[in-house]
């Protein structure tokens, strides 16, 4: 089992945050677990309103799992449906959907046990990425590859660690920028774009918010400052970075909420890197977390950042609440 296996859950402080939050808004709130009695359990409950925070631990479509039974039993929840979030979590079509809409993208290609593809005329460096994981799981700072022998050395093992295809993608060295999108239709609304300053890392360490940058790195005693918020950008270069993570949120069909990463390129176009549909949400303002640090700069507190999301998602049932 790779050290980054259980990366993606939420820790049981993190739940027990949530759910203290949305009852200071006035909910009522029962915790279930996502496990093999939930679809008797979400049956019997038939709650008004389900807040899917579910990552899931097994499979492609492993983030779908709760919204399918939700769609089962007609049952309202938050955030995106069963497609988008099964898409969203794989790169690879993730990237060729983004490129049929020219969003812009960084060059990639596609590698499994079942077909090898040639690396020739392939620019470097690159990164070397699982197709379908989360929370920077198998990301860490050795995936950055300069030249072909690295490229196949890292495709192979992590398809081996991994038991899934990988993506090789051009390294981008420009600025990265994490930006927080919420809400419907004609409510969608980017709040403060989030910089990564990528100095604070250790100084062997490439520019990636890799996994030892979110989870062996930072750490509460010694913490990264590795987010500026609002970011240092003129009104162009903000308007540009909105634009392509709308632009995604609306081709992707994002519902209520979604994490979006941005990476400048050498000419300073704005290409997206990676979208979370179920973003981090931890509770302390003391940790790093993207979403929750944007909704702050923004004026929510963390209560006030959930109910928000149970607005969006109420309104888009047609629900009073």
């Amino acid at each position: 089992m790779p050290v980054d296996f259980f990366a993606e859950g939420d820790s049981p402080e993190t739940i027990q945050a949530i759910i203290h939050a949305l009852e200071s808004k006035g909910h009522q709130v029962v915790g279930i677990e996502a496990d093999q009695l939930l679809n008797g359990q979400l049956n019997g409950y038939q709650p008004d309103l389900v807040f899917n925070i579910a990552e899931g631990l097994f499979g492609d479509f492993r983030e779908s799992f709760v919204p399918m039974i939700c769609e089962k039993y007609n049952i309202p929840y938050t955030g995106s449906d069963p497609l988008t979030l099964s898409i969203c979590l794989n790169k690879a079509r993730t990237k060729e959907l983004l490129s049929y809409y020219q969003i812009p993208n960084a060059p990639f290609r596609i590698f499994s046990p079942q077909y090898e593809i040639s690396l020739d005329e392939f620019e470097f460096p690159a990164i070397v990425k699982p197709v379908s994981e989360g929370s920077s799981k198998g990301i860490f700072n050795d995936s950055v590859v300069e030249n072909i022998e690295q490229a196949n050395a890292r495709i192979w093992e992590k398809i081996e660690k991994y038991q899934q295809p990988v993506i090789l993608e051009k390294f981008l060295k420009g600025e990265e920028y994490t930006v927080a999108v919420w809400g419907n239709g004609n409510e969608i609304e980017v709040l403060p774009i989030v910089a990564i300053q990528y100095s604070s890392l250790p100084k062997d360490a490439h520019p990636i918010y890799s996994y030892e940058a979110k989870w062996v790195w930072d750490t509460p005693e010694n913490p990264l400052e590795i987010f500026q918020c609002p970011a240092p950008l003129s009104f162009a270069e903000k308007r540009k970075i909105e634009k392509v993570a709308c632009d995604t949120y609306k081709v992707l069909q994002i519902r209520d909420w979604c994490r979006i990463d941005v990476r400048l390129d050498e000419t300073g176009i704005p290409n997206i890197l990676e979208l979370n549909p179920l973003p981090g949400i931890l509770p302390n303002p003391e940790d790093n977390s993207c979403f929750p640090k944007a909704a702050r700069t923004a004026g929510y507190d963390y209560a006030g950042m959930l109910n928000k999301v149970v607005e969006f998602a109420a309104k888009r049932y047609g629900m009073k609440i």
